[in-house]
């Protein structure tokens, strides 16, 4: 891969990220869906490029893609835990499988 097909990859995995950033912002299930599949295919390609090909411009996207893509895992994960939340607030309680529980029941029979 030439440094500009990767900085062009790059760049579309910086809009990616970003579009997935406004999907989860919206809450939007398609928009999430279609990220993901574009992220996967994203680093498909990625997969093809080895280390020692990156400048530092592609360092530098390379690093606000890992921020961005962290920002985002934590984005989906306090989404996660809010739905959580919401499951156990609607049937008056927490969850009713919890492995902690189940663990600390079997570990008490042994």
């Amino acid at each position: 891969m030439s440094s500009s097909d990767l900085r062009e990859t790059l760049r579309q995995m910086l809009a990616v990220l970003e579009e997935e950033r406004q999907a989860l912002a919206g809450l939007d299930l398609d928009a999430i869906v279609g990220a993901s599949n574009d992220k996967n295919r994203l680093c498909g390609t990625l997969d093809e490029v080895e280390p020692v090909e990156l400048d530092e411009e592609c360092r530098g996207m390379l690093d606000t893609a890992r921020r961005l893509n962290e920002v985002n895992r934590q984005v989906r994960n306090i989404v996660a835990a809010n739905v959580s939340r919401r499951l156990d607030a609607l049937v008056g309680g927490p969850q009713l499988y919890r492995a902690g529980a189940t663990y600390a029941v079997a570990g008490a029979r042994a």
